[in-house]
Protein backbone atom coordinates (compact mmCIF):
# COMPACT_ATOMS: atom_id res chain seq x y z
CA UNK A 1 0.00 0.00 0.00
CA UNK A 2 2.89 2.36 0.73
CA UNK A 3 3.98 1.79 -2.88
CA UNK A 4 0.66 3.15 -4.12
CA UNK A 5 0.90 6.22 -1.88
CA UNK A 6 4.41 6.93 -3.14
CA UNK A 7 3.21 6.49 -6.72
CA UNK A 8 0.33 8.92 -6.17
CA UNK A 9 2.71 11.46 -4.62
CA UNK A 10 5.02 11.07 -7.61
CA UNK A 11 2.20 11.58 -10.11
CA UNK A 12 0.31 14.34 -8.24
CA UNK A 13 3.25 16.70 -7.58
CA UNK A 14 1.55 19.42 -9.68
CA UNK A 15 -1.84 20.26 -11.14
CA UNK A 16 -2.58 18.17 -14.23
CA UNK A 17 -2.25 19.81 -17.62
CA UNK A 18 -5.34 20.18 -19.80
CA UNK A 19 -5.37 17.63 -22.60
CA UNK A 20 -7.61 17.01 -25.58
CA UNK A 21 -8.16 13.54 -26.99
CA UNK A 22 -8.05 12.51 -30.65
CA UNK A 23 -11.83 12.97 -30.75
CA UNK A 24 -11.50 16.64 -29.71
CA UNK A 25 -13.01 16.03 -26.29
CA UNK A 26 -11.19 16.89 -23.07
CA UNK A 27 -9.28 14.06 -21.39
CA UNK A 28 -10.10 13.79 -17.67
CA UNK A 29 -7.18 14.85 -15.43
CA UNK A 30 -7.38 11.62 -13.43
CA UNK A 31 -7.25 7.87 -13.87
CA UNK A 32 -9.28 5.14 -12.25
CA UNK A 33 -7.34 2.00 -11.40
CA UNK A 34 -8.61 -1.51 -10.83
CA UNK A 35 -6.82 -2.86 -7.77
CA UNK A 36 -7.01 -6.59 -7.19
CA UNK A 37 -4.81 -9.65 -7.37
CA UNK A 38 -5.41 -10.44 -11.07
CA UNK A 39 -6.82 -13.84 -10.13
CA UNK A 40 -10.40 -14.90 -10.93
CA UNK A 41 -12.50 -15.38 -7.80
CA UNK A 42 -15.76 -17.26 -7.35
CA UNK A 43 -18.55 -15.12 -5.88
CA UNK A 44 -19.76 -17.83 -3.49
CA UNK A 45 -16.18 -18.32 -2.23
CA UNK A 46 -15.96 -14.56 -1.71
CA UNK A 47 -19.18 -14.55 0.33
CA UNK A 48 -18.09 -17.57 2.38
CA UNK A 49 -14.68 -16.09 3.21
CA UNK A 50 -16.23 -12.70 4.00
CA UNK A 51 -18.67 -14.20 6.48
CA UNK A 52 -15.86 -16.15 8.17
CA UNK A 53 -13.71 -13.03 8.49
CA UNK A 54 -16.60 -10.86 9.75
CA UNK A 55 -17.19 -13.39 12.51
CA UNK A 56 -13.46 -13.71 13.31
CA UNK A 57 -13.15 -9.90 13.57
CA UNK A 58 -16.14 -9.71 15.90
CA UNK A 59 -18.30 -7.71 13.49
CA UNK A 60 -20.94 -10.46 13.56
CA UNK A 61 -21.69 -12.96 16.33
CA UNK A 62 -20.40 -16.53 15.97
CA UNK A 63 -23.96 -17.87 15.72
CA UNK A 64 -25.07 -15.49 12.94
CA UNK A 65 -27.36 -17.44 10.58
CA UNK A 66 -26.08 -16.65 7.10
CA UNK A 67 -28.24 -19.31 5.46
CA UNK A 68 -31.38 -17.53 6.72
CA UNK A 69 -30.27 -14.35 4.92
CA UNK A 70 -28.91 -15.91 1.74
CA UNK A 71 -31.04 -15.83 -1.39
CA UNK A 72 -29.58 -17.38 -4.53
CA UNK A 73 -31.11 -16.04 -7.73
CA UNK A 74 -30.44 -16.69 -11.42
CA UNK A 75 -27.84 -14.57 -13.19
CA UNK A 76 -29.09 -11.02 -13.62
CA UNK A 77 -28.53 -8.67 -16.58
CA UNK A 78 -24.95 -7.42 -16.34
CA UNK A 79 -23.75 -10.39 -14.27
CA UNK A 80 -20.66 -12.19 -15.52
CA UNK A 81 -19.72 -15.81 -14.73
CA UNK A 82 -16.06 -14.97 -13.98
CA UNK A 83 -14.37 -11.69 -13.18
CA UNK A 84 -10.94 -10.55 -12.12
CA UNK A 85 -9.00 -7.31 -11.74
CA UNK A 86 -7.00 -6.25 -14.78
CA UNK A 87 -4.20 -4.35 -13.05
CA UNK A 88 -2.08 -3.68 -16.14
CA UNK A 89 -2.72 0.12 -16.08
CA UNK A 90 -1.81 0.30 -12.38
CA UNK A 91 1.35 -1.69 -13.02
CA UNK A 92 2.28 0.47 -16.03
CA UNK A 93 1.60 3.85 -14.40
CA UNK A 94 2.57 3.21 -10.78
CA UNK A 95 4.94 0.27 -11.00
CA UNK A 96 2.79 -1.58 -8.46
CA UNK A 97 1.43 -5.10 -8.84
CA UNK A 98 -1.03 -6.08 -6.10
CA UNK A 99 -0.67 -9.62 -4.74
CA UNK A 100 -2.94 -9.72 -1.70
CA UNK A 101 -4.94 -12.93 -1.47
CA UNK A 102 -8.73 -12.76 -1.26
CA UNK A 103 -8.72 -14.07 2.32
CA UNK A 104 -6.02 -11.65 3.46
CA UNK A 105 -7.80 -8.69 1.85
CA UNK A 106 -11.17 -9.60 3.35
CA UNK A 107 -9.54 -10.18 6.76
CA UNK A 108 -7.98 -6.71 6.66
CA UNK A 109 -11.30 -5.22 5.53
CA UNK A 110 -13.23 -6.92 8.34
CA UNK A 111 -10.72 -5.72 10.95
CA UNK A 112 -10.78 -2.18 9.55
CA UNK A 113 -14.59 -2.21 9.51
CA UNK A 114 -14.69 -3.36 13.12
CA UNK A 115 -12.24 -0.66 14.26
CA UNK A 116 -13.82 2.15 12.20
CA UNK A 117 -17.53 1.48 12.73
CA UNK A 118 -17.69 -0.44 15.98
CA UNK A 119 -14.62 1.03 17.72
Amino acid sequence: MDDIVEGVKRVMCRAPEKQTGADGLPVPPYRVYNIGNSSPENLLDFVDILQQELIAAGVLPEDYDFEAHKELVPMQPGDVPVTYADTSALERDMGFRPNTSLREGLRKFARWYKAFYQG
